[in-house]
C-alpha cells in the first residue's frame, strides 16, 4: 500500500505540476509566478522546519551528525548551484549583452537538452525524497508531495519558458518536460525499495530533504521576493507565506483528527522501534 501511495504522489507531483505550469504558461504565462513563489516559500519552510526535521530528530541518529548533515547540505546545494550557474548560462534575446541577433537563441538551444537532463535528475531525486517521506509517516508524505509539487510548478513554468526560447513549440516544451517529470516515479520506486530494508537511513535522507527545502526557500525563492520593495507589493508576500504555513498546519491537524489515523505517525519505522522497546 506504501508504494501506492509513493506512485500516486510522485505522479501528483510531476506530472501534474507539469500540467498545472503548462495551463499557467498557456493562458498567463507568468502572470502569477509572484505568488507561486511566495505561497511556495511558506509550504517549503513549515515543511522542513516544523515536520520534516522533528521526524529525523525523533529517532536514535546521533543530533550532532544530523545537524552536520544539515550543513553539509545547505553548503552542497550552494556549490551544486553555482557549478550549474558556471556551466549551464541561459541567454536569452534582448538580454543587453550586444550579441548579434538570433545568438541569444542559439546558445539557448543548445541548452535545452541540458534543461531537460538537469530537470530530469532533479525530478527523480524528488522521488527519492517522496519514498523516504512516506515510509517515515503517511502524513509527512503527503506534505512533502505538497511542497515538491508547489515548488515544481513554478520552476517547471520557468523551464517552459527556456525550452520555448531554446526554439520548442509550446506543444513540444510540455511534452518534453511531462516526460521528464516521469522520472520521479523512478525515484520513487528505486527509493521505496532502497529504503524499505535500509530504515535506519531514513533520518538522514529527511535531513537532506529538509536542507533542500530551506536552502531553495531562502537562497533561491526569497532573493526574488526581495526584488519587490513597495509595501503594497510585500503585504501580499507575507499573506501568502502564512497561508502556507496555516495550510501545512491545518493538513496535518485535519489528518491527526480523522478516526483511525490517530496514530498514523506511530507508524513510523521509528516510532514502530520505540514501540517494540516500550514495557509491556
Amino acid at each position: 500500500m506504501t508504494l501506492t501511495y509513493i506512485l500516486l504522489a510522485t505522479v501528483a507531483s510531476g506530472v501534474l505540476s507539469v500540467i498545472v505550469a503548462g495551463w499557467l504558461a498557456f493562458r498567463y504565462f507568468a502572470r502569477f509566478l509572484h505568488q507561486m513563489i511566495s505561497f511556495s516559500v511558506g509550504i517549503m519552510l513549515s515543511v522542513a522546519l516544523l515536520h520534516t526535521l522533528p521526524e529525523a530528530f525523533d529517532s536514535d541518529a546521533d543530533t550532532r551528525v544530523l545537524f552536520a548533515l544539515l550543513l553539509i547540505g545547505l553548503l552542497g546545494f550552494f556549490v551544486l548551484e553555482k557549478l550549474a550557474v558556471l556551466r549551464h548560462n541561459h541567454h536569452h534575446e534582448h538580454d543587453g549583452h550586444g550579441h548579434p541577433p538570433g545568438h541569444d537563441a542559439h546558445e539557448a538551444g543548445r541548452g535545452g537538452l541540458a534543461v531537460l537532463l538537469g530537470d530530469g535528475l532533479h525530478n527523480f531525486c524528488d522521488g527519492i525524497v517522496i519514498a523516504a517521506a512516506f515510509l517515515a509517516d503517511p502524513m509527512l508524505g503527503l506534505l512533502t508531495t505538497l511542497t515538491i509539487a508547489v515548488h515544481e510548478i513554478p520552476q517547471e513554468l520557468g523551464d517552459f519558458i527556456v525550452l520555448v526560447n531554446a526554439g520548442f513549440s509550446r506543444q513540444r516544451a510540455l511534452a518534453f518536460n511531462a516526460l521528464s517529470s516521469l522520472m520521479a516515479i523512478a525515484g520513487g520506486v528505486v527509493g521505496y525499495y532502497l529504503l524499505a530494508d535500509s530504515k535506519p537511513w531514513l533520518p538522514y535522507v529527511l535531513t537532506l530533504a529538509a536542507s533542500s527545502f530551506v536552502y531553495i526557500a531562502v537562497a533561491d525563492l526569497m532573493p526574488q521576493m526581495q526584488r519587490r520593495t513597495t509595501l503594497r507589493e510585500s503585504l501580499p508576500q507575507f499573506a501568502l507565506i502564512a497561508a502556507g504555513v496555516v495550510i501545512v498546519h491545518l493538513l496535518y491537524s485535519a489528518f491527526h483528527h480523522v478516526p483511525g489515523n490517530g496514530h498514523a505517525h506511530d507508524l513510523s519505522p521509528v516510532h514502530a522501534q520505540e514501540a517494540q522497546r516500550a514495557p509491556r
